[in-house]
């Protein structure tokens, strides 16, 4: 279990780590552009090639960081995901989407 509080705060320093790109999570959550989902995944609510590439790209990091927490608290990649997607759909901060248990974005 420690692990699995270890690797979560490994898998804040990736949602953060986006200063890179010319649109950043933070940016895209606050412009409504992207939501959380329960599944531990961001899904795009706009379909612009700029926002469809940070999902992609956060969704792929997220994923390697799932895999990888899986593996040390042996647990399937799935509960990890949905661990954390329960985490961060709790951690929206006002304003921002989330995509509740009837697949309607609702906002914080």
């Amino acid at each position: 279990m420690m692990k699995l509080l270890n690797g979560a705060l490994l898998l804040g320093c990736l949602l953060i780590s986006t200063g890179v790109m010319a649109l950043t999570l933070d940016e895209a959550r606050q412009q409504g552009r992207v939501g959380e989902t329960l599944n531990g995944y961001i899904a795009p609510r706009q379909q612009d090639a700029e926002t469809q590439a940070l999902v992609r790209q956060i969704n792929e990091g997220r994923s390697r960081q799932y895999q990888q927490l899986a593996e040390q608290n042996n647990l399937t990649t799935a509960e990890v995901a949905r661990i954390a997607g329960l985490k961060l759909v709790e951690r929206a901060k006002p304003g921002e989407y989330v995509r509740g248990i009837n697949g309607q974005w609702l906002k914080k």
